[in-house]
């Protein structure tokens, strides 16, 4: 790990303002993911913010009925949430599907939409990788893609967005609030929050330098059987090779967003008007324009697979 300074600040314009300050900053929270990242020289901040006395760790009403939950809340803290288990059950089940229960007790609500790819050639500072050092090529598209991207990918990337959590935001129209040094505060829709890599795939999301995370607002509930399903190659502790948040209704339509196959959880709202038909009308319209390789073709027929039991599961529980 190299040498870095360390301040601690206490309100988000202050911490908006010292990344601002420098161009080799990074904030961070319960660290689950930049530290690994600094001990493998993967990122190497010389100056490190910490944003944990920030008031930014609790869950509130909104006016509307739904949930503005703070960026420090805990995966732990959000997933076990009265009011999150009753209205939104599958952010409850995609978060205990991630990670470890130690890890959950750490990890933030901020600190998860932000996480690095997990591609294991951007993890291995030996190998070449456009997301890690641009311009050095992307060997993951000739090599080993087993568990990367079919779908949103590029030329230049094809690692997957990690995030179950995310998958699960996407489905319920969640949207992130920020704020940047210069006080402006906006609201993104999670669903467009991580940017595709076209020819810039070391652009992980849409925020400004200067711009942080303060909060995920929740809209109120939408109701529907509530499932997040998935499919790895152990049993825990895994990420994700196809994971599916559904959300689906009495009369058979709903949501549905897939993890596991594209550099951002992938919705498309297009394809959801065709629920009713069953899951291959849906991947068939979600998918259409997917470009897997020979060792990840497979998470397409798996993606029909896994939202056809979705289906089939809120059909008997709705009898």
């Amino acid at each position: 790990m190299k040498p870095f300074t360390y301040e601690r600040v206490s309100s988000a314009a202050q911490a908006a303002a010292a990344v601002a300050e420098r161009t080799d900053a990074k904030l961070i929270a319960g660290g689950t993911n930049l530290l690994d990242l600094m001990k493998l020289q993967i990122e190497a901040p010389g100056h490190i913010v910490d944003i944990r006395d920030l008031p930014l760790g609790s869950i509130e009403e909104t006016e509307d009925g739904g949930l503005r939950v703070g960026a420090l809340v805990t995966n732990t803290e959000l997933a076990a949430h009265v009011r999150v288990r009753r209205d939104y059950g599958v952010l409850t089940r995609a978060i205990v599907a991630g990670a470890t229960g130690q890890l959950r007790n750490k990890a933030t609500t901020g600190g998860n939409l932000m996480q690095r790819t997990r591609c294991p050639y951007f993890y291995d500072p030996a190998q070449p990788c456009n997301k890690r050092n641009p311009g050095s090529g992307c060997p993951a598209i000739a090599g080993g893609s087993r568990q990367l991207g079919v779908v949103g990918t590029s030329d230049h990337c094809i690692a997957t967005q990690p995030s179950d959590m995310a998958v699960a935001l996407t489905a319920l129209d969640a949207t992130v609030e920020t704020l940047d040094s210069a006080g402006h505060a906006r609201s993104i829709p999670v669903r467009s929050f991580h940017k595709l890599p076209g020819d810039t795939p070391e652009i992980d999301n849409v925020l400004a330098r200067d711009e942080i995370i303060t909060g995920v607002v929740l809209p109120k509930p939408v109701g529907g059987t509530q499932m997040y399903h998935k499919v790895r190659d152990r049993a825990s502790y895994a990420f994700a090779l196809v994971s599916v948040a559904a959300i689906i209704h009495p009369d058979g339509s709903g949501r549905v967003a897939f993890g596991g196959v594209a550099p951002r959880p992938w919705r498309d709202l297009k394809s959801e008007g065709q629920l009713t038909e069953g899951a291959e009308a849906v991947t068939s319209t979600a998918f259409a324009d997917a470009k897997p390789t020979a060792q990840n073709a497979f998470k397409l027929p798996l993606a029909t697979r896994t939202l056809q039991m979705l289906i089939d599961k809120a059909g008997s529980k709705m009898q």
